[in-house]
């Protein structure tokens, strides 16, 4: 059967389909491909070797290390599935991490599981389903996919403190006709519940919090490794001029960091700008943190009409600047010079170059999808710009 006639969504099809389960060692994809057995589909699951590993093999809350490949072997065994490991650390390594140090040493705070979905998930894996006779690839994402209008729509999870879609605003619309997210309508509990039912290993398996590649939680770390000329020492300058200190380097930093800094002032300071053309650390009051308006490149459209028609004169929308954030009232619009910008409702702190603002099309726990694009640069809320 070809995937491009195949209409579905969370629930999926009726009839019967060949499908590769992206089977990362946990709970979640594990359900999953346990679920789309019991359903009578023909189920492969692949579980990917994205780096080495080493002191993260065995550590709670990593994921893709040996642990997690083992966990997911047992899994398939239990299923009576096939299981295949392919080595992607060569790709993981130029497509993830190779850019997650060029980010961060460039002052950017990134976040390396959007380009880990769509540069190794849903391309290089997708691919390779597709290459093995597969009609889709299913995976253990939180996040609804259901049919429009005009072909397939991605829309907030039903459980809002599981939702990934801020991790998922990259997914193109050829994606989406080969994804699959049965877990899109279900709650975490009674996922764990199915796995105890199953009697899955994994059942109670802890949930990975940190950067796969990243086992020490320190990003400094890698960026020492990689880019050892990245920890040059410069100034810690206030946002008036004035030197207040200086920083090993400026990947010790975040913007809307307090805490750390290494200076003496008389008022609570936080880094406001990270200057890596001057290496500078920029320091502000809380106010300087409050942005209003933000430009975004490499914006990927999920919207109907095109986005340079659909928000040429404005688009109302709900805006969403990071993962633990609720959507907020936002103005999306498309200029005639091919800028995209965002302008915010009610100022927000703290926000980064280098992260994801995701458009959504209200504020509801089953909002639409729209897209969403990279933060390119940020201006305050005195509108004065702070990077560029």
């Amino acid at each position: 059967m070809n995937n491009t006639a195949i209409i579905m969504s969370n629930k999926g099809p009726k009839e019967p389909l060949r499908v590769v389960v992206a089977m990362s060692g946990g709970v979640d994809s594990s359900v999953v491909a346990a679920m789309l057995k019991a359903a009578g589909h023909d189920v492969i699951g692949i579980t990917l070797q994205l780096y080495d590993h080493g002191e993260a093999t065995f550590r709670k809350g990593s994921c893709c290390a040996g642990q997690d490949i083992y966990d997911a072997r047992r899994v398939a065994e239990r299923l009576q599935i096939p299981h295949y490991v392919l080595d992607y650390e060569e790709r993981f390594q130029r497509a993830v991490i190779d850019s997650f140090a060029d980010s961060y040493v460039a002052g950017e705070t990134p976040i390396p599981c959007v380009t880990c979905n769509t540069q190794i998930k849903f391309k290089d894996l997708l691919d390779t389903a597709m290459e093995l006779g597969a009609d889709v690839l299913a995976t253990g994402h939180y996040i609804r996919r259901r049919e429009g209008e005009q072909g397939p729509e991605l829309a907030r999870a039903e459980d809002a403190e599981r939702d990934q879609s801020y991790f998922l605003f990259a997914t193109t619309r050829s994606q989406l006709g080969k994804l699959w997210f049965p877990l899109g309508d279900l709650p975490k509990a009674e996922v764990r519940e199915q796995a105890r039912r199953l009697g899955l290993a994994v059942a109670d398996k802890p949930d990975s919090q940190d950067i796969c590649f990243v086992p020490t939680g320190n990003y400094a770390d890698v960026i020492e490794r990689l880019k050892p000329e990245a920890l040059t020492p410069g100034n810690i300058v206030h946002v008036d001029g004035r030197v207040l200190g200086s920083h090993d380097g400026i990947v010790h930093y975040t913007v809307g960091q307090r805490r750390g800094l290494g200076i003496a002032c008389g008022e609570p300071l936080y880094v406001v700008k990270l200057n890596a053309e001057r290496n500078e650390v920029v320091v502000g009051a809380r106010e300087d943190l409050a942005t209003r308006q933000i430009r975004l490149r490499e914006v990927n459209w999920l919207g109907d009409d095109p986005l340079e028609f659909a928000a040429k004169d404005g688009l109302n929308i709900y805006a969403r600047v990071r993962s633990t954030q609720t959507p907020k009232p936002a103005v999306l619009r498309a200029g005639s010079d091919g800028r995209i910008t965002v302008q915010l409702v009610d100022a927000a702190d703290g926000i980064a170059t280098g992260q994801a603002c995701v458009f959504y099309s209200d504020g509801g726990n089953d909002a639409r999808v729209l897209g969403g694009g990279w933060i390119d640069a940020t201006i305050r809320d005195n509108q004065l710009p702070i990077a560029s």
